[in-house]
């Protein structure tokens, strides 16, 4: 089996499982009313105070995200390396050095930019 062919079962088999969920839950699902008191907005069961209830949420904690993901694609991309590095030679041990370092590199300057602690304050 080629592997365009088991790459093609594998996402026919990901989009079929997702449409009989979707398909099971519109069939089988709750079915609710849309009354004025559903339609209305809710917050928490209280009345509502504010129209415009929307708060900026502080620039830090979207520094501490940014990071998350830079760091979440590097491992992702540390998997991807394993699988796709055989035959093992120098030039992918040199990748794979590089690439570490430039982690290392990340992490130090997130620790010494203190942007962890800044959340936890």
């Amino acid at each position: 089996m080629t592997p365009y062919l088991t790459f093609l079962l594998y996402l026919t088999a990901i989009i079929g499982f997702v449409a009989l969920a979707l398909g099971l839950n519109a069939l089988l699902g709750p079915k609710p009313v849309p009354t004025s008191t559903k339609l209305e907005p809710f917050e928490c069961g209280a009345t509502v105070v504010d129209r415009l209830n929307v708060k900026a949420i502080p620039i830090k904690f979207y520094a501490v995200a940014i990071v998350f993901l830079l760091f979440d694609l590097e491992t992702m991309f540390l998997f991807i390396w394993t699988l796709g590095a055989r035959p093992l030679s120098g030039f992918m041990m040199f990748t794979f050095f590089f690439f570490t370092a430039l982690l290392v590199l990340c992490l130090m300057y997130v620790y010494r930019a203190r942007i962890l602690e800044a959340v936890t304050e």
